[in-house]
């Protein structure tokens, strides 16, 4: 995980793709911390994928340093 505190909107919304690489993670390791009830996202109506918010990856950021 990166040591720099990511620079993301709050209330952007960001795929498992983009948050894997704003915080350099794997998406089997993001899958786990989502699993694990460390880091909510939601769905997106028009097709079911699930995106995590600026403040969620914010608040990831913090939980795991």
């Amino acid at each position: 995980m990166t040591n720099e505190r990511p620079n993301v909107a709050l209330d952007g919304r960001y795929s498992i793709g983009e948050v894997t690489k704003i915080l350099g993670i794997s998406r089997s390791t993001l899958r786990r911390y989502t699993d694990k009830g460390i880091v909510k996202c939601g769905r997106r109506r028009s097709n079911g994928r699930p995106f995590y918010t600026g403040r969620a990856v914010l608040q990831l950021w913090m939980a795991v340093l």
